[in-house]
């Protein structure tokens, strides 16, 4: 049987599905338009988050079977109209959990302490030591929308920095759960309202969609933070734009967009902002339990 790997994944994972005798059609160099001319034959595909299998590649995959997803969201595969054809979609919600739960924390701690404008402004001969005062974690309310896997790891880390945590979501932590994570629960926009800090973690849904909007903005405490290292879109871009400039908020950081790749956008004006290019799940580790993982349940899936 073939599968096709259409975004790399670890060596590791190639190796464990080559172990188990499947043929594996290095599809990476395929440019993405074109991918529905080169699926006819696979039993299995997988991807990360560059690849969008949406109906046109299904329809072309006459044998396929499995969708496979090293990494956590489904949001770039039509998972309903791959199901009503009988193919199983499968991820690795876990794999890449602690990678973007130690980005998150980066990314709160290079906005408060203002580490990437410091480096900016030292590359060009500057010492702006006077403009780079920043502010502590310690002390301070941390609102995590999105208590999932990614979202208690975050919550971990920012108790062992002394921020008090609080979080928001539709299923809520049983008390025993709230209890030993050391969080506790409020509806979306008294969190919003309490936190010097929000981090986003929920998937890009319908009912997500620019869930952190002017409206949500103009709620959160004058001086907050927010950040979105989940799904582009989440946050209203041109809202964040307009509450930054004024100083509304004191700073953000996105490690996702609305659209990407991002080749320019007003945001790039700010200098109270950090930007990365949706690298959450971009550490070595990560990358390689999701490729061992994901390489694992497509061997288990085509076997069963």
């Amino acid at each position: 049987m073939k599968v096709g790997i259409c975004d790399a994944i670890a060596e590791e994972g190639v190796k464990i599905l080559k172990e188990n005798g499947l043929e594996v059609v290095d599809l990476t160099p395929v440019p993405k338009e074109e991918l529905s001319k080169h699926v006819r034959d696979l039993d299995a595909i997988i991807i990360r988050s560059a690849t969008k299998v949406r109906k046109e590649i299904i329809d072309a995959a006459k044998n396929l079977k499995v969708i496979g997803r090293a990494g956590v969201g489904l949001d770039n595969v039509d998972v309903v109209y791959a199901k009503s054809k009988g193919i199983k979609v499968i991820n690795t919600p876990g794999a890449t959990s602690i990678s973007v739960a130690e980005l998150t924390i980066g990314l709160i701690l290079a906005v408060m302490r203002k580490i990437a404008y410091a480096d900016r402004e030292m590359r060009t001969g500057a010492w702006p030591k006077k403009k780079c005062k920043g502010i502590e974690m310690y002390g301070k309310t941390l609102g995590i929308i999105g208590i999932g896997r990614i979202g208690r790891e975050v919550a971990k880390r920012a108790k062992a920095f002394g921020m008090k945590v609080i979080y928001y979501d539709v299923f809520k932590l049983t008390e025993e759960q709230a209890k030993e994570l050391g969080v506790e629960y409020r509806e979306l926009d008294t969190l919003i309202r309490e936190s010097d800090v929000v981090s986003l973690h929920v998937p890009l849904l319908p009912e997500t969609k620019h869930l952190i909007n002017k409206e949500r903005i103009e709620k959160m405490k004058d001086g907050a933070i927010l950040v979105n290292a989940a799904r582009g879109g989440i946050v209203d871009e041109e809202a964040l734009y307009d509450a930054l400039k004024s100083g509304k908020l004191y700073g953000a950081a996105l490690d996702v967009y609305e659209s990407e790749p991002v080749k320019e956008s007003k945001l790039f004006e700010l200098d109270n902002i950090v930007l990365t290019p949706h690298i959450g799940a971009q550490a070595k580790e990560g990358q390689t339990r999701a490729g061992v993982e994901i390489a694992q349940k497509i061997v288990e899936e085509l076997n069963s």
